[in-house]
């Protein structure tokens, strides 16, 4: 878990051995003997949700959602909305989703256990993740792959703001994984760093592919293997200030591609696999919106991005409170991809019962 570096900068024969080899279960021990017993029981629901299937899905081909969450209210209304639109495109032809689990890394049940299909696991030590909460990600995928029951061949690993906007197919292709790649995701331009974690033996950088962890569909016997290897990298950069300073927010995204790479596994890029408004403009060629930056306009529909619109939707104007119900459609001129997330918001929070309730 140190992991010390030799005076070339590379890491040290004894980190390799515990990433590749003994890694699961040193870490697995470590965290756990310092999570356990705090928060009272748990709640373990690895299968979540079933109900019907896609019309024609092969069962070898369905993947189990994962959504990795906190209790912290900004987190919870934007897994409902989500979980409302996997119920919704679940059944549909086209469709290879399976069961759904919201992986739950507060440490203790929250006020949608009983909507939601949930496994509470617990964070990171107190004080390890330092103020990077999804360095509670990749625990919490190591904890759920051991201790729930999991149906399904294949994982996509999802986030709170996805909505699905069509049936998603399985877009991996036997043992190789598919997903998103991000722009700011840059290997071979941070080559200095990254040999840090990948050491020259394992080859070029260029094989540590340009993505995160979400989305992405991989076989869960992959996921496995990769999943505490992609914890402890992500520790380790943390600890290591230059590292920590380069990558900022994506140094989670960064840990899990350098896993990955260092277990051989290259995944398939597929850019029709999500959007990202307002950049995007059109919902025709994809499978999940993914609204994680604001939406800022004029009324005469002009982007006004980094300045508050005179119509905005934005998920962090909803940190303190859920958006309302009926939300107020974007003026003439805006990208259909605005458009379709606000109707879909909409269309969420009018059927989820109870939806400004508090939780």
């Amino acid at each position: 878990m140190s992991g010390r570096k030799n005076a070339a900068g590379r890491t040290s024969p004894w980190l390799l051995i515990l990433i590749s080899v003994g890694c699961f279960f040193a870490t697995y021990n470590f965290l756990t003997m310092h999570g356990r017993g705090r928060d009272g029981p748990r709640k373990f629901l690895g299968g979540g949700d079933r109900g019907s299937y896609g019309s024609g899905s092969d069962p070898a081909k369905r993947f189990h959602v994962a959504l990795t969450a906190t209790d912290a209210l900004y987190s919870q209304w934007q897994s409902r909305i989500m979980h409302y639109w996997y119920k919704e495109m679940r059944g549909r032809p086209g469709s290879d989703m399976g069961g759904f689990t919201r992986i739950l890394h507060s440490g203790k049940p929250d006020g949608l256990m009983d909507e939601i299909p949930t496994m509470v696991v617990d964070p990171l030590p107190e004080g390890k993740d330092k103020g990077y909460i999804v360095l509670n990600r990749p625990w919490a995928f190591v904890q759920w792959l051991q201790k729930a029951k999991i149906d399904e061949d294949y994982i996509l690993m999802a986030e709170p703001d996805h909505v699905f906007v069509k049936p998603l197919p399985n877009l991996a292709h036997g043992d190789e994984p598919a997903a998103f790649p991000f722009f700011y995701i840059k290997p071979t331009e941070n080559e200095k760093i990254l040999r840090k974690f990948f050491p020259e033996e394992k080859g070029p950088v260029s094989k540590i592919d340009p993505i995160g962890n979400s989305p992405v569909i991989i076989k869960k016997a992959q996921l496995e293997k990769i999943a505490p290897t992609w914890m402890n990298v992500s520790l380790k950069m943390k600890e290591d200030q230059e590292t920590d300073k380069a990558f900022g927010w994506v140094l989670e995204m960064y840990a899990y591609a350098v896993a990955s790479a260092l277990h051989g596994v290259h995944h398939s890029l597929r850019k029709d696999f999500m959007i990202q408004p307002p950049w995007d403009l059109k919902t025709d060629n994809t499978f999940i919106i993914h609204y994680t930056y604001g939406c800022d306009y004029t009324m005469k529909g002009q982007l006004t991005y980094g300045k508050i619109g005179e119509w905005r939707f934005d998920k962090r104007s909803y940190l303190q409170s859920p958006p309302p119900r009926n939300l107020s459609l974007p003026p003439p001129g805006v990208p259909e991809s605005v458009v379709t997330l606000v109707k879909m918001v909409n269309e969420a929070t009018a059927n989820i019962p109870g939806w400004e309730d508090d939780r």
